[in-house]
């Protein structure tokens, strides 16, 4: 029998591992990227960028960084380089076709609006149905139609499609004299060609997550208190100073079995929704803990800048944000060099921004929009389909199966669209999933069935992370999503010996190869 052709969007951490594992299962990948290189968001970032997750927790469970990278956060040089070697080592490259940029996926097949199992059928690959790739090369401008028997998109939820805020007419970029652009368009520029553009220069940066944080520091470095950086934001989150508050690594806080407990979960029985009631003080009681560390390092009272929510919330929607060098960011506020405005909305003048609520006028030359990325839109538009793509944004957060298969998308994953606390892990673990899928090795509940799971993970982030439960975070449930997964597969959901390493030590991607 012939392989079956996979074909895979997106060379970024997802796609490596998903053409990895098709690859080691048997099938044909075939990688399609509009970039040069793999990478995907890493590929082009802001000079100063820095994993924010120890490297422990962000690696390949079967390649481990290299003895060289000493430090726990590698920069984004040695994040890549690291992509690169696990590309090579496992004969990824020529797979991937670069400078292919796909225009839209078409399926092929019969409809699924009756069926009562995934492809009619239950089975990955039906009798009947292909997927046509629609690919530009972007060197040439011309088109080429790929048929294949199954598509697993990894086209990574932060890239290619700005989040940009909506203004009334006469008050948005429009009138303002300076330049506008977005944190995408800010990283992609060379060192010196970033530096140029903000250089003497009074500049905004909207936006409060890593990525404004990272800009405002680069541009408070170049251009000191005589031309401050005013960083404007709706929402205060927790700052992370350092993964190991009062000397206690938070992966032995948030990433072990016994803290999971303490958790209400999805599909839990009675009782671990007992347990979870009974040792939810504790959960209370660990979130209080970090931000008192938070709370001692950071001046967050005298910069108004406590968040109204725990920081149990925080991680639960993967918000909490790591900050080096905290003094370093205090001494500049401190200075001046940074200043910050706290507003739930603004408008656009011709010298710069004004806030809504006390009309505050911040003259500007440049201001810089760090305010994420329309993921789902992206997704949402690479169906030719307007079925497929109402399927996709019918709810707020993408609706996955294992939050990798839609119940009424054939012949289709999605990988990447779920955060946590380490991308990379995550991902890894969902390719071996929908690898192990592909070749048979369990099959898929009813549709029925496939929905009500959804409902409860659904559930679950409405009652956890509130108004980002678009974010489809698994934030604080590693463990219990992993062992979803393993389940599935056929595989220990224990993955450490003995009662009180598997209860107390932190989990990783390492106990998963």
């Amino acid at each position: 029998m012939d392989k079956k052709q996979v074909a895979i969007i997106g060379a970024g951490i997802s796609g490596l591992l998903a053409c990895k594992y098709c690859l080691s299962t048997g099938f044909r990948p075939i990688v399609f990227d509009a970039e040069s290189d793999i990478g995907g968001q890493w590929a082009k970032t802001i000079k100063t960028t820095r994993l924010q997750t120890p490297k422990a927790m962000f690696q390949f469970s079967d390649f481990p960084w290299p003895s060289s990278v000493t430090d726990d956060f590698p920069t984004q040089r040695q994040v890549l380089d690291y992509f690169r070697s696990y590309a090579t080592h496992f004969g990824l490259v020529p797979h991937i076709k670069f400078n292919s940029r796909v225009k839209g996926i078409t399926y092929d097949g019969p409809s699924s609006e009756t069926w009562s199992l995934w492809n009619g059928t239950g089975e990955a690959f039906p009798p009947e149905g292909k997927w046509n790739i629609a690919v530009e090369d972007t060197r040439t401008a011309t088109t080429q139609v790929y048929r294949v028997d199954f598509v697993i998109l990894c086209l990574g939820r932060f890239k290619d499609l700005p989040n940009i805020p909506e203004f009334p007419v006469g008050k948005g970029p429009e009138v303002f004299r300076g330049r506008v652009i977005h944190s995408m368009e800010y990283a992609a520029m060379d060192n010196d060609a970033a530096e140029e553009l903000v250089k003497g220069k009074r500049v905004v940066v909207v936006g409060f997550g890593k990525s404004g944080l990272d800009i405002a520091r680069e541009c408070s470095a170049i251009n000191g208190a005589e031309h401050p950086c005013t960083i404007i934001y709706r929402h205060d989150h927790w700052k992370l100073t350092n993964w190991a508050p009062w000397g206690i690594p938070l992966s032995y806080l948030y990433q072990n079995r016994f803290s999971e407990l303490q958790v209400h979960k999805p599909g839990e029985g009675f009782l671990l929704s007992l347990l979870a009631t009974f040792l939810s003080p504790l959960r209370w009681a660990t979130s209080k803990f970090v931000e008192s560390y938070i709370k001692k390092t950071l001046p967050l009272a005298k910069f108004d800048m406590i968040p109204q929510h725990s920081f149990e919330k925080d991680a639960r929607s993967c918000l909490a944000c790591y900050m080096p060098d905290a003094e370093d960011f205090v001494d500049k506020v401190e200075k001046g060099s940074i200043k910050l405005k706290k507003s739930q909305s603004f408008c656009f003048y011709d010298k710069g921004i004004m806030t809504n609520e006390d009309t505050t006028l911040i003259e500007a030359e440049v201001v810089i929009f760090a305010t994420g990325f329309n993921g789902i839109e992206k997704l949402k538009n690479i169906f030719e389909s307007p079925t497929f793509g109402h399927l996709i944004t019918s709810s707020p957060r993408v609706p996955l199966y294992r939050e990798c298969i839609h119940p009424w998308i054939p012949q289709l994953a999605i990988i990447g669209f779920s955060e946590s606390f380490s991308n990379l892990y995550t991902s890894e673990m969902r390719c071996r999933w929908v690898t192990s899928l592909l070749e048979g090795a369990f099959k898929l509940p009813s549709i029925d069935e496939m929905r009500k799971d959804i409902s409860r993970w659904d559930e679950y982030m409405k009652q956890t992370s509130g108004e980002y439960h678009h974010r489809s975070s698994i934030g604080v449930l590693d463990i219990w999503y992993n062992d979803q997964l393993c389940k599935d597969m056929g595989m220990s959901r224990l993955r450490k010996k003995g009662p009180f390493a598997n209860l107390f030590e932190p989990y990783g991607p390492m106990d998963y190869a």
